[in-house]
């Protein structure tokens, strides 16, 4: 019997593909709290080593994914901006539920290692 594909299908299995980047949410988050955004001022909001290479991949996958769009200013210097779509304001309840999560995690560890 073949493996069924649940891309498209099952909730679950359809966000994990749509969000493998390593910095997928975090992209997302810092979107969600300031946009439009220029590509440099996300950028300099990224960790160190998240490269100019990397982001631009980060990007471009949100973006052939809907949950960002891409405005390009035809003007000099080029003017690029980023920002959520519809879709992908809808996940701002679930970057708000990760970031509670999270920082319930994060009290979590720090009692265990005390």
């Amino acid at each position: 019997m073949a493996k069924k594909e649940l891309f498209g299908l099952c909730p679950y299995v359809t966000s994990q593909k749509v969000l493998t980047g390593k910095w997928s949410m975090y992209i997302l988050y810092i979107l969600s709290q300031e946009a439009p955004i220029r590509f440099n001022e996300l950028q300099r909001r990224m960790p160190v080593e998240m490269t100019h290479t990397t982001l631009s991949r980060q990007l471009k996958t949100l973006e052939e994914e809907g949950l960002i769009q891409r405005i390009e200013y035809s003007q000099i210097p080029p003017k690029v901006e980023y920002s959520l779509t519809i879709i992908g304001k809808k996940f701002e309840k679930v970057l708000d539920a990760l970031g509670e999560w999270g920082e319930e995690y994060i009290d979590y560890l720090n009692q265990k290692n005390c």
